[in-house]
């Protein structure tokens, strides 16, 4: 017998063996009167009849054991969510809005009109896609006297789209806004899923139309399973795999459902192994990104549990490591710094992560979620808490966080935190960019946001795709960083060729991390990047945290030709101090000063969208280094004296050390026995005498009868120490962050 001839042979028999099942369809939705092909063995044994009535019937049934909630107690839910959320007016402006735009039975592909005669955009057909707003219709019904007309819309809306699938008629994932794209189906699904659950109790929602529903989210699951046999990078695979996963528990009475789950599940494993690194930050490197995949996983995760389907122990810590992560990075006020592509309140300076945390709290108990945690969750995600999960809101154990300062060694961001009280400063450091995915990285690249006094006093601005200064507002001009000329780090922009009004950069600086070290005394970060290396230009930057005064940040450039230096600062500033001082000050009286110890040349502001910068310059210099302070304070008499004869900041004196200093533009801060001290090659005191012969920057601390050399520069840096009284001199090489204790006797 022929190969080709036995392989027939052996797939008849498999096909015999499986009873004649069929595939589920992936590009026309099944009739409901032929769901029935479709069941498992399993399933039919537990239906008497096959008729819609009987069907439907036994679906409710299913639903309500394994849906979020029992749908039955929907009514007796909806007093609550409305109580908590009193967003009622909110869901009926957006349902007007949806009806007011598109017929029920709209067109799915451009172009197109809305109902008033203006052209529809790829923006707004990819959130069309998704259907949100179908779901504050459903919501406007219950609200408002039960119009049937509302209930009729949805369906004939999802017939609509039914129609423009088997015509062919629907915008395609080549056009960049596909509406069956593993994104916006994977939306779709949930909040069809999230409608359907609560229509089940309605009259008006037949009995066939639920049916019809059901063999439309099949289709559904199987465009998913189909299209997502491989990994890709990103969240649109991990949005659309959810919904897999979700339809493969709800709906396992059919076959193939179990392919769906075991593909979902895979794919899932998969991003979490390689999109969130082993320090527990998504690899994407955002708050709202990083949220936006606990959702993905939470909603699989809690079906599962609710199931009793079994989830591997490394997919569960992993999910726990995500919560953890935004305990690490959160400000003192319980809200987090805004990181790359955060888009949830366009020019906000703040994440709310309450509700993520919120979450986490009821998946996992812990009460250092619970800190963050509010008695309310993201009123989307309500309905898919279970009735028991909605009452351990009225009592979360919290406890307060212990992290102090810390590092994500592998996303790049890195936390010098004074403690968690509502007016202690932290700030972060960027210094990360994604190897696989930059898109929504914008040029930071070693830029710091700050908190002090309850206020983000270097902030960073959350943006919104469809804005036509997206760009602007993902560039260096709206970040706390140094800059070259009229360079900015990012360049090569590319919109989306979809119309959605995302965009990325094709080039941005390469980082390199060269020291991390936290102790009693400071914090320090120090690292490079190539971002100005085209126009001839090295760079890098230190930022050490004197603890729990302030912080001090050191930009260092080098060049055989001469450049204008800049530093860009975000904030509303004063600058009748010339660009030596410029001040903030908060409608509480507290603010923050940023001291120049090195003398600059200009300072000019800027600002949009009522967001504002100054931007202070060092002008026709090969070599320059700015020495800054950013020193906050509560009230008057606690900011920096401009008009004292001696610089003092807090306790520490601005070159008030007796000792003998040499270097180009030396500069020391000293308090009791402890000085830092920059662009030193000697430094001469009555005990000792350190000499370099490259300039370094240290930190040295006496105490007893020892000295503490530290180093704080960007390079090796070889010191050699001549002891008083001691005819020997010792010599070391230091590594940036690396520390030298010797006798003084």
């Amino acid at each position: 017998m022929k190969p080709k001839g036995f392989l027939a042979i052996l797939l008849l028999l498999n096909v015999i063996a499986e009873g004649w099942t069929q595939t589920i369809p992936s590009e026309t939705v099944v009739p409901v009167e032929e769901l029935s092909e479709y069941f498992t063995e399993s399933a039919r044994k537990g239906i008497s009849d096959f008729n819609d009535s009987s069907l439907a019937l036994y679906f409710r049934e299913k639903f309500t054991e394994r849906f979020f909630y029992d749908y039955r107690s929907f009514y007796d839910r909806l007093p609550h969510y409305n109580s908590v959320f009193k967003n009622q007016e909110d869901h009926r402006e957006r349902a007007l809005d949806h009806m007011g735009k598109y017929s029920d039975s709209t067109q799915w592909v451009l172009p197109f009109n809305y109902l008033n005669g203006d052209p529809v955009n790829a923006y707004a057909l990819r959130h069309l896609a998704r259907q949100h707003k179908m779901v504050d219709i459903a919501l406007h019904y219950f609200n408002d006297e039960k119009d049937p007309e509302l209930i009729r819309y949805f369906k004939n809306q999802m017939q609509s789209l039914n129609a423009a699938l088997h015509a062919k008629k629907y915008e395609t994932i080549e056009d960049g806004n596909g509406v069956y794209e593993a994104f916006r189906s994977g939306y779709r699904i949930l909040n069809w899923l999230w409608i359907h659950n609560m229509f089940l109790n309605e009259e008006e929602y037949s009995d066939k139309d639920q049916l019809a529903t059901i063999a439309t989210l099949l289709q559904h699951g199987q465009h998913l399973y189909e299209r997502n046999d491989k990994f890709k990078f990103g969240n649109h695979q991990t949005r659309g795999v959810s919904a897999l996963a979700m339809l493969a528990i709800l709906l396992r009475d059919f076959e193939g459902t179990d392919r769906w789950l075991d593909r979902a599940m895979l794919r899932l494993g998969e991003h979490l192994d390689r999109e969130i690194n082993d320090d527990g930050f998504q690899f994407e490197r955002s708050v709202h990104y990083h949220m936006s995949d606990i959702n993905n996983y939470f909603y699989v995760y809690q079906l599962a549990k609710l199931n009793s389907v079994e989830v591997d122990k490394e997919w569960e810590d992993k999910l726990r490591g995500l919560f953890t992560t935004l305990v690490k990075v959160a400000y003192p006020d319980r809200s987090a710094p805004v990181l790359q592509d955060d888009t949830e309140i366009p020019w906000a300076e703040k994440n709310d992560i309450s509700g993520a945390m919120t979450l986490g709290y009821l998946l996992f108990e812990d009460p250092e979620f619970g800190y963050f945690a509010t008695n309310k969750v993201d009123d989307r995600v309500y309905w898919f808490l279970s009735n028991e999960q909605v009452e351990m809101l009225e009592n979360i154990d919290k406890k307060r966080p212990s992290y102090g300062s810390l590092a994500f060694t592998d996303t790049h961001y890195y936390i010098m935190r004074e403690g968690w009280g509502p007016d202690d400063k932290m700030m972060i450091i960027s210094a990360g960019l994604d190897p696989d995915k930059p898109d929504h990285q914008h040029g930071d690249m070693l830029g710091v946001q700050a908190i002090a006094n309850g206020h983000a006093i270097l902030p960073n601005y959350q943006v919104r795709y469809s804005l036509k200064d997206f760009d602007l507002f993902k560039n260096s001009m709206v970040k706390n960083v140094a800059l070259v000329d009229d360079q900015l780090q990012g360049k090569e922009w590319r919109s989306n060729k979809g119309g959605s009004g995302f965009g990325k950069f094709g080039k941005l600086p390469n980082p390199d991390v060269i020291a991390w070290e936290t102790n009693e005394d400071y914090d320090l970060f120090v690292g490079s990047h190539d971002g100005f290396e085209d126009v001839g230009v090295e760079y890098s930057r230190q930022v050490i945290y004197v603890k729990d005064d302030f912080w001090i940040v050191k930009d260092n450039f080098s060049s055989d030709q001469p450049h204008t230096y800049k530093q860009v600062w975000q904030g509303h500033y004063t600058l009748e101090n010339g660009p030596d001082l410029i001040r903030s000050t908060t409608p509480d009286a507290s603010g923050h000063d940023i001291l120049q110890l090195s003398s600059l040349d200009s300072v000019f502001s800027s600002g949009s969208r009522g967001k504002h910068w100054s931007v202070v310059s060092k002008s026709n210099r090969q070599n320059f280094n700015f020495i800054t302070i950013i020193y906050p304070y509560r009230g008057y008499d606690n900011r920096i004296d401009e008009e004292s004869e001696e610089m003092i900041i807090d306790n520490w004196k601005v070159n008030g050390r007796k000792w003998e200093v040499k270097g180009s533009d030396p500069v020391s801060l000293s308090s009791g026995d402890e000085t830092f001290v920059f662009n030193v090659k000697e430094l001469k005191s009555q005990r000792f005498t350190i000499q370099s012969p490259e300039e370094a920057d240290l930190f040295i601390k006496i105490l007893d009868k020892q000295i503490f050399i530290h180093s704080l520069s960007t390079r090796n840096q070889t010191i050699n120490l001549f002891v008083k009284n001691v005819s020997k001199k010792s010599t070391i090489t230091l590594k940036s962050g690396e520390v030298w204790v010797q006798n003084l006797d």
